[in-house]
């Protein structure tokens, strides 16, 4: 294994060129267009996760806010298999850069604010003020739910690259200990290499989710404003 803790996160080079995008378009091999009548098991399980996770995002929005619906499929499956991604060894995780989710998560967030604040101006801004504030109280709290509303976007951002990173480091450092235990108590390493393979399928699980979780937010920021 890496003897440097933070190596998965560091930017791949190849001869001195980074090959970060490659690396993120890579996963769009797993997603292959069906050319034909009748469609094999992969396709079809793949459709029906797609289908599945659309209805759940799309169940909620009126018919403006459902016209974003291929933009959040899109943006699932993009999370989904960059972070499955990885999970192979000797790979890089392009979700664990903070850098890549604020780009993600910046545009999305001020599409759905500008568009709050074009189709619906009154109600947009009466967000920033609760009902029936004290009028001394009324120019903070404007200020607390403004900042708030900025602080949106670094939130979702730092959620994924916080539990993306969090969970390779775990897995990074169980791992160095199974091995370094190997030479000292053969009962204790097989301890921790159960750990590790419980941990690993849980990383599997939290893959899924965060990227679940983040599109399901972006959601929901588009539902208050539509």
């Amino acid at each position: 294994m890496n003897e440097n803790l933070f190596t998965p996160f560091t930017i791949p080079m190849m001869l001195g060129i980074p090959i970060t995008t490659l690396i993120i378009m890579f996963p769009t091999m797993l997603f292959p267009t069906p050319n034909q009548l009748i469609n094999n098991r992969m396709i079809t399980i793949q459709q029906w996760l797609t289908k599945l996770t659309s209805k759940q995002l799309m169940n909620t929005h009126n018919p403006k806010g459902q016209t974003w619906s291929l933009m959040f499929i899109s943006l699932f499956l993009f999370i989904t298999s960059t972070n499955l991604l990885g999970m192979l060894p000797h790979s890089f995780t392009p979700t664990a850069q903070l850098s890549m989710n604020l780009g993600m998560a910046i545009p999305l967030w001020a599409g759905t604010v500008v568009m709050g604040f074009r189709n619906k101006t009154k109600i947009s801004l009466a967000h920033l003020l609760p009902l029936g504030t004290p009028t001394f109280l009324i120019p903070m709290l404007v200020m607390i739910e403004t900042i708030s509303l900025f602080i949106q976007p670094l939130a979702l951002a730092v959620r994924l690259t916080a539990n993306i990173t969090a969970g390779h480091l775990l897995l990074h450092l169980i791992g160095s200990a199974t091995l370094a235990l190997v030479n000292i108590s053969l009962f204790t390493a097989l301890i921790t290499f159960t750990i590790l393979t419980l941990l690993t399928i849980l990383e599997f699980a939290v893959a899924l989710i965060q990227a679940y979780v983040f599109t399901l937010l972006v959601s929901l920021y588009l539902q208050d404003n539509t």
